[in-house]
C-alpha cells in the first residue's frame, strides 16, 4: 500500500504507533516487543497499557491508522486528477502521474507496506485484524474497479480484460515496486513501476 509516516500530534499514543510501525516494517510483528517500544518512547509499562490493552490491540490500532492514511492519500491524488479532467480516463491517468511524482520525491526508499507485513505473519493476529487486512485489499480492488468501469463505458477496452484483475494489478505493482526498491535500495524503482502501469492502462483503453 501507499501510506507513509506523517507528522501528527506528539502524543504518547502516536509515538508508540510511530515506533511500532517502523519496527514492524523493519523486522516484523513477532520480533517487535512491548519492552522495546516502552524504551524507545520513554513510557512506563503502565503507560503502554493505558493506551493499548495488549499487543493485539496495538496491531489493530496500527492497521486502522495505516489504512486511514492510505485512503486519504489515494482520495487526494485522484480528486486532484478529477478536478483537472472531466474525462474519466484522463483524470485517472493524471492521478497516476501524481502518484508517480509523489513516490519519485521520496527522500529514501519506501519503508514497506504494513498490510503486506501483517499478511506474512497472519498467524500472529486475531481474526478481526486478519479480516481488516483482507478488507483493505478489497477496498483497493473496489476503488480501482469503479474507476475502470467508468472508463470502459466511454473507452471500451482494446483487448478483453478482467476489470477485477486489472484493479488488483495496482496493489500488486505498488507492493512489488516497494519490495524492489527496498531490497535493491533504489528509490527510483517504485515510481518506474507505477509509470509503467500508467502506460499499460493507457494502452488498454486509448483508441489506436
Amino acid at each position: 500500500m501507499t501510506a507513509l509516516p506523517v507528522r501528527k500530534k506528539d502524543s504518547a499514543r502516536e509515538r508508540l504507533l510511530d515506533h511500532a510501525e517502523a519496527a514492524i516494517l523493519q523486522k516484523g510483528f513477532g520480533a517487535t516487543s512491548i519492552e522495546e517500544l516502552i524504551a524507545a518512547t520513554g513510557l512506563s509499562k503502565s503507560g503502554f497499557f493505558y493506551h493499548f490493552k495488549d499487543k493485539g490491540d496495538l496491531a489493530k490500532a496500527l492497521l486502522l491508522r495505516y489504512l486511514e492514511r492510505d485512503r486519504q492519500i489515494l482520495d487526494e491524488i485522484f480528486r486532484r486528477g478529477d478536478e483537472l479532467n472531466d474525462d474519466p480516463l484522463h483524470g485517472f491517468l493524471v492521478g497516476l502521474k501524481f502518484f508517480v511524482d509523489m513516490t519519485a520525491n521520496l527522500p529514501e526508499v519506501h519503508p514497506g507496506c504494513l498490510v503486506a507485513s501483517f499478511c506474512y505473519q497472519e498467524q500472529l493476529f486475531s481474526r478481526e485484524v486478519v479480516e481488516l487486512n483482507q478488507q483493505a485489499l478489497l477496498a483497493w480492488r473496489h476503488r480501482f474497479r469503479e474507476r475502470f468501469e467508468a472508463i470502459a463505458r466511454r473507452y471500451p477496452p482494446r483487448v478483453e480484460v478482467d476489470l477485477d484483475a486489472l484493479a488488483d494489478m495496482a496493489a500488486t505493482i505498488i507492493d512489488g515496486g516497494i519490495t524492489l526498491s527496498k531490497t535493491l535500495k533504489d528509490v527510483t524503482l517504485l515510481p518506474k513501476q507505477v509509470a509503467l502501469y500508467r502506460t499499460f492502462i493507457r494502452t488498454i483503453f486509448v483508441p489506436p
